[in-house]
């Protein structure tokens, strides 16, 4: 600990001096020294009060969800999307082709493969029938397998049954498919598609 040391007389008169020129800064800015500083605004009491989560309604461990969570609904079925679709092909043919009376020219089987297996060989299969000049050709899907739905978000069954027309849409197939449709239950029904190709030119 240091000791303060005393002022000899001649640096205790020049800081007379110096305390007896200097202004408060109180008297500087014109403010009265006996007032109380002013107070900052609290910046916590303008905030916006908390907004109440929405409240949950009771339930018990282990009971199904009465209905979907919101935003993980499922969309429309894959049938219900080709039977929008317009007739792009003779409506003739289209009229004989879902009465089953059209014989596909070849067909391939994709039921039970991976999507990473059923990818390229349905590429390849269409690929070489429109190589070939063939007009209706058969994609086998199957059904797929029913299975408890126990998760909060609903799933599909039969991932290449709805996975299969969207390929048939995008490049490179896309180009080369005239018409998709659900096959007749003489060639499958829902677990397979009738795919009529376009003419090559």
């Amino acid at each position: 600990m240091t000791r303060k040391r005393k002022l000899r007389p001649e640096e205790a008169e020049l800081w007379g001096q110096v305390a007896r020129s200097a202004t408060p800064l109180d008297k500087a800015r014109g403010m009265d020294s006996t007032r109380p500083a002013p107070q900052k605004p609290d910046p916590a009491k303008n905030k916006a009060p908390p907004e109440r989560p929405p409240e949950i309604s009771p339930f018990q461990i282990g009971q199904r969800a009465k209905s979907p969570a919101p935003g993980h609904t499922l969309a429309p079925s894959i049938s219900a999307s080709l039977a929008r679709d317009p007739v792009a092909m003779d409506k003739k043919a289209f009229t004989r082709l879902k009465r089953g009376k059209l014989v596909p020219e070849a067909r391939i089987d994709l039921h039970g493969m991976t999507l990473d297996r059923a990818h390229p060989a349905l590429v390849g299969f269409i690929q070489r029938a429109s190589a070939r000049e063939m007009r209706l050709v058969l994609v086998i899907t199957g059904k797929g397998k029913s299975r408890p739905d126990e998760g909060p978000i609903p799933q599909r069954r039969g991932v290449l049954r709805h996975q299969v027309p969207q390929w048939l849409r995008m490049t490179p197939l896309g180009p080369l498919v005239l018409q998709i449709s659900e096959a007749h239950i003489r060639h499958g029904g829902g677990g397979a598609y009738y795919v009529y190709l376009r003419r090559r030119r």
